[in-house]
């Protein structure tokens, strides 16, 4: 689906480390900013088997937001 827009350079899809079972999301790794940004305009939002895709650059877990949970107790007042 991705090399429509580019070399695609590795592929890792999420599992569950239990189950092995995967988790519904993945990392595509391609070659250029530019194959890159082609791919996001091009499939976010789109079907695929009955599914809406959510397809954006990957950002480093500290920088996603305050979303979820958790924290240890050294950083937050009980």
């Amino acid at each position: 689906m991705f090399e429509a827009f580019g070399t695609v350079e590795r592929v890792s899809i999420v599992t569950d480390r239990d189950t092995g079972r995967a988790k519904g999301f993945g990392f595509v790794e391609m070659s250029g900013d530019a194959e890159a940004d082609r791919a996001i305009n091009a499939l976010n939002g789109k079907d695929l088997d009955g599914r809406n895709l959510t397809v954006n650059e990957a950002r480093p877990k500290g920088d996603r937001g305050s979303g979820g949970g958790g924290g240890s107790r050294q950083n937050n007042r009980w």
